[in-house]
Formats: C-alpha cells, sequence, structure tokens
C-alpha cells in the first residue's frame, strides 16, 4: 500500500523505500540528492495548493517554489513525531499564500497606456528655472516683517499661532502680513511679466 506523497523511485534509488523523514534528515545534512527526491515527490503538491489560493498561474508557481526553499533551510527543524511531512509543507504553502494575498499588490495599467516621460523638458525646465528666480527677487523686495511671516508658514510649515509666537505679535497680524505679502507679490510678479513681454 502506497502512503500518500510516497512514490516508488523518486529519490532515485528505485525502490521508494526512503520516507520523507529520513530524506529530510539528509537534506539537513547537505545532501541535495535527497533533498531533489522531496521535490520531485512534493513539489506537484505545493503547486497544486498554491494555484488554489494565489490570484494567478505565476504567483503560484513563485510560492510553490519559495515553499521548497523553505523546505531545504528549515529541514533540520522538521520533527516526525509532531507531524507529517505533507502537514508541514501545507502549513508553509498556505502561510505564504496568505502573506501573499496580504501584499497589496499593483493595479494593472489601462490597455493601450503611453507614460509621459517625467523629465521636464529643456525649454520646461528654464521656464521653471526664470519662474522661481523670478519669485526669489520679489520676495527680496518684501519688507523683513512679511518675509519673515512667508518664511515661517509656507517654507517652514509653522502655524499661524507658532509663526506668531516666534515673531512676538498677535495670530492676526501675521494673518495680516502674509495677505499684504501675497498681494505685494502679486503686484511684483505681474509687472516683472509686462516688463519681460516690453523687452521681447
Amino acid at each position: 500500500m502506497v502512503r500518500e506523497g510516497d512514490t516508488d523511485g523518486a529519490d532515485g534509488s528505485g525502490d521508494g523505500s526512503d520516507d520523507d523523514a529520513e530524506l529530510l534528515a539528509r537534506s539537513a545534512r547537505g545532501d541535495r540528492r535527497a533533498f531533489d527526491a522531496i521535490v520531485a515527490r512534493h513539489g506537484p503538491l505545493a503547486l497544486r495548493v498554491a494555484a488554489r489560493m494565489a490570484p494567478d498561474r505565476q504567483s503560484a508557481e513563485d510560492i510553490a517554489q519559495e515553499a521548497m526553499f523553505r523546505v531545504w533551510r528549515r529541514a533540520d527543524e522538521f520533527d516526525a513525531r509532531r507531524a507529517r511531512f505533507t502537514t508541514w509543507l501545507y502549513r508553509i504553502v498556505v502561510n505564504l499564500c496568505i502573506d501573499s494575498r496580504r501584499r497589496p499588490r499593483p493595479a494593472p495599467l489601462p490597455e493601450g497606456y503611453d507614460p509621459v516621460d517625467p523629465a521636464a523638458s529643456a525649454s520646461a525646465a528654464v521656464e521653471i528655472d526664470e519662474r522661481r528666480a523670478a519669485l526669489a527677487r520679489a520676495i527680496d523686495e518684501l519688507p523683513s516683517g512679511q518675509r519673515a511671516a512667508l518664511t515661517l508658514v509656507y517654507d517652514e510649515g509653522l502655524s499661524g499661532a507658532e509663526a506668531a509666537r516666534v515673531l512676538g505679535v498677535s495670530i492676526k497680524a501675521v494673518e495680516r502680513l502674509l495677505a499684504r505679502a501675497r498681494a505685494r507679490l502679486r503686484d511684483i510678479l505681474a509687472a516683472d511679466c509686462e516688463r519681460s513681454k516690453v523687452s521681447i
């Protein structure tokens, strides 16, 4: 009578006399032929279980391969007195499948998706640099209080109350400083834009 998981000649000896526990013990000692016998005997089981639980065939094959790798790496941990080898292997495969499903999977790209090169073109990069330079010049023209309020709130991310404590003024005063600074920046940048058009 053949036990579940046994296959005559799977270990290359021709008589199938080596049981799973013995093959695992030899694998733990570095016997690659014994481990190859384990893979030949139980690899299909690992793949079958993974195929039932994994989202696709490729994932199932990856899981089955990882399961057999873990068997090789942990061969010395197997205790035949506590469980059959197939029970141990089931647990490894199932846990891998559960872990795989817990990991977020990337959404498939829409059909015909053509990604745009994220790198800005040379002309766009020049335009961005010019805008940054114009903004820096405009900020330099602001009164120190307005410039400080902008820096604390927009550059450093402080709240109005925090900026008020730093500047030693009320929250309302900070709000007025920011409003005046924004209005002043709009005026300066608009004038700078007009000058650029005239020069062109």
